[in-house]
């Protein structure tokens, strides 16, 4: 699924009114239906609606879905905001149009329950409880400045009120994309919104959460053209993308032909790192694991992954000397190895001079950080798991979501590498520039571990021989599906590192059946 810049949601908009074809309005008026539909879904008839307009088309929006919401029964209050004596064509027709539903309605004692109020210089706030609904029509895609003045204070009055927020589209006073400059306190805080079409870029940050709250995307059968216009480098990972990407295995399959990979984890203490991660690279199906690590953690890991063959450094306490990967599909370094001048050595030394696809996760990027002049020695298309503290060791600390992830793209691209930024929409971003936000996974996954486990199915699909890009969007596609399976018996509190290694066949299996969690 595409993510398109407010200036691209214009485009796709004229190019549907125009090849549809259908009028602006008409066009207006199914995506207005498709919103009333999910708030008649959700909210029933008894349930009081405040709806608040601006003068564009997203005040046209929300004027539509006022009349939608009258004709089946709601108590609507409804409020349009023309201070300007300027109302956007469309929006102006449905302001006529509830007016016309108004007088069509009124009962014996000329009543309507639809009430509607056009402000158009003072405006007096009605009474907002907690049992109400309010619906945010203010502004939407196409706003490119703060909010002020009046507005701004609309937006404080809803924010400050008990009452359930739905926005539509987007939050009134949320930039579609960059909000460094903007003014966070005069934006929305809704508690759904309702986007059309497309998602929006800024939904992806974790700092926007507290405006947008629970979205989705309702189709309303826009037409992209697909051409230079609407090209993006942000897209939402569906699940039939990465279902096309599973292979298949012969009959006459053999170990040999799933893979040998190579894990470089674990320093003295830290065995549990190694062994969360040989444990999931084991279970992403690779045909045959070495792991290199200590001797002081032999004994866990000949207990725990019998199936991993050890490959004992000369060290006992760390990883401290490189050592030739010819045999290796894949490798994957960095679960718990430490910071020690011999590992430090050790990382630079393996890295640069391997010859297969490398993972590079954990203290290996701790040490990246602290040595940034080395990145220019990984190997092309090298993939990187970093969590926020992991990244900021790359590309120093950012000013907001935003700006973090052009950083990284700009990262990805010089280096040529794969970058996985680890949260809530893990962003793969891609030595092209392009951005894959993934779907799966669950705030139950925030625990340690968590990140030994990705770099472990990773690493399987490499070494199984899965091309770069899909090895990295199925791996992170899988490993927030098994936190989605595993918290759905268990809880968030309740999910652990080990749960995702246990819920790891069900994902694949899930994922190749077309499955939803249960």
């Amino acid at each position: 699924m595409k993510i398109l810049t407010g200036a691209q949601l214009k485009i796709v908009d004229a190019y549907t009114i125009e090849h549809e074809p259908i009028s602006s309005i008409n066009l207006m008026e199914r995506a207005s239906r498709a919103v009333a539909d999910k708030i008649r879904s959700r909210w029933a008839t008894d349930t009081t609606v405040k709806i608040f307009a601006g003068p564009g088309n997203n005040g046209g929006d929300a004027l539509a879905i006022a009349r939608m919401l009258g004709e089946v029964g709601y108590k609507v209050f409804a409020y349009l905001f023309n201070t300007s004596g300027s109302l956007s064509p469309d929006c102006d027709t449905n302001r006529q149009r509830l007016i016309a539903f108004q007088d069509a309605h009124r009962n014996t004692m000329g009543v309507c329950n639809i009430e509607f109020t056009e402000i158009t210089s003072q405006f007096t706030p009605p009474k907002l409880d907690e049992s109400d609904l309010i619906i945010d029509g203010l502004f939407g895609t196409g706003l490119s400045r703060p909010l002020n003045g009046g507005f701004a204070s609309v937006v404080k009055y809803i924010n400050a009120s008990p009452a359930t927020v739905v926005s539509i589209d987007v939050p009134s006073g949320l930039m579609c994309e960059d909000n460094t400059y903007n003014v966070m306190n005069h934006i929305v805080k809704a508690n759904v919104t309702y986007t059309i079409q497309y998602p929006k870029l800024a939904f992806f940050f974790a700092e926007n959460e507290q405006y947008v709250g629970e979205w989705e995307v309702l189709d309303i059968g826009i037409i992209d053209p697909n051409d230079e216009e609407t090209r993006t480098p942000y897209r939402l990972t569906a699940q039939a993308d990465v279902k096309a990407m599973l292979k298949t295995r012969s009959k006459f399959a053999h170990k040999g032909d799933a893979g040998h990979a190579l894990l470089i984890a674990g320093k003295k203490g830290m065995a549990g790192a190694a062994v969360l991660a040989a444990k999931a690279c084991m279970r992403g199906g690779v045909g045959k694991l070495t792991v290199r690590t200590p001797e002081a953690n032999v004994r866990i890991l000949q207990t725990t992954v019998p199936e991993a063959v050890l490959d004992i450094d000369v060290d006992p306490n760390c990883f401290s000397q490189s050592f030739d990967t010819h045999d290796f599909d894949a490798m994957a370094i960095g679960p718990g190895i430490g910071t020690s001048p011999y590992t430090v050595q050790a990382f630079i030394e393996q890295v640069s001079m391997s010859k297969c696809p490398v993972v590079i996760d954990a203290d290996a990027l701790n040490i990246l950080g602290s040595h940034r002049g080395w990145i220019t020695q990984l190997p092309r298309r090298s993939v990187l798991t970093p969590h926020k503290k992991e990244l900021f060791g790359l590309i120093s600390t950012t000013r907001n979501s935003y700006e973090e992830l052009e950083r990284t793209r700009e990262l990805a691209v010089r280096q040529q590498v794969y970058i996985v930024i680890k949260g809530a929409y893990s962003a793969v971003v891609t030595p092209e520039g392009n951005v894959y936000f993934n779907p799966t996974g669950n705030p139950g996954m925030a625990t340690a571990g968590s990140g030994d486990v990705l770099t472990g199915i990773i690493l399987a699909l490499l070494a199984q021989a899965y091309p770069h890009e899909m090895a990295v969007r199925l791996g992170v596609y899988l490993h927030g599906l098994t936190g989605d399976l595993a918290a759905e018996d268990l809880c968030y509190e309740g999910v652990i590192a080990s749960d995702l290694v246990q819920y790891l066949p069900r994902a694949f299996k899930a994922l190749r059946n077309s499955e939803q969690p249960r």
